[in-house]
């Protein structure tokens, strides 16, 4: 029940290839913005389309297959946890950032689930 707690589950369009980094001890880090979509009308009947983008997060195994599968608007589902990322600015003021930290993904245009 505890994955229930802290659960984020998104479907949408890489914003752009993802960042893949190496480090020194092995371990593989990937970033990528994530935009999401939704469609409603609004109160003159008018489509709307209100867009969000989220900053993703994958370590390990599930860093290197995203580096190696996805491209700037592939369309893809991914489950994880939410967390802050938090850094001083320039004037040493805190400041944090909400990323996805990624669980599990699947692509949407192939329906195959990638299991890590």
């Amino acid at each position: 029940m505890n994955k229930v707690r802290n659960s984020v589950t998104l479907i949408g369009n890489l914003g752009k290839d993802p960042e893949v980094k190496q480090f020194e001890n092995g371990r593989t880090l990937a970033k990528f913005s994530l935009a999401t979509n939704e469609i409603y009308r609004n109160s003159n009947g008018d489509k709307v389309t209100s867009t969000q983008w989220h900053n993703i997060v994958a370590w390990g195994k599930t860093a290197e297959l995203l580096g190696t599968l996805l491209k700037k608007g592939k369309e893809v589902a991914v489950t994880g946890k939410l967390t802050y990322r938090s850094y001083q600015d320039k004037e040493g003021n805190n400041r944090y950032i909400p990323e996805v930290v990624i669980e599990d993904f699947a692509l949407m245009s192939t329906g195959e689930k990638v299991q890590n």
